[in-house]
């Protein structure tokens, strides 16, 4: 058995499950984002976590639903000082913001459901 678990994991790279996004966040888009009123999602990740794969497809899907807001991104382990500045600890954080107010913080939600009424509810 720890032979074929052994063969398993040599042959099963990481890769396969990674996220192919880039970090979209920046200082002066976020700052300037708030002060225009804007509701900002921001999505906290990591390219080889599973859960943060799923966040960012439905982040991916909720564009499309909601122009009027703005998505932005940034890995997690990559990103420090981000993470640092918006009190994020964890790779798959979800946070939504609007007038420099933090109005809801996720983490882990893979509920397409919840999410999408987390940012029609802002």
């Amino acid at each position: 058995m720890k032979k074929i678990i052994f063969i398993l994991l040599v042959f099963l790279n990481t890769n396969t499950f990674a996220v192919e996004k880039s970090s979209t966040f920046t200082m002066e888009v976020f700052k300037k984002a708030q002060a225009e009123g804007k509701v900002v999602v921001i999505n906290s990740w990591n390219k080889t976590c599973l859960t943060c794969k799923k966040q960012t497809q439905i982040l991916e899907k909720a564009k499309k639903n909601f122009d009027e807001v703005l998505f932005l991104s940034f890995e997690q382990t990559k990103d420090k000082d981000i993470a640092n500045f918006l009190g994020i600890d964890y790779w798959t954080t979800i946070v939504i913001y609007k007038q420099n107010k933090e109005l809801y913080r996720s983490l882990g939600e893979v509920n397409k459901a919840k999410i999408f009424s987390a940012i029609d509810n802002i």
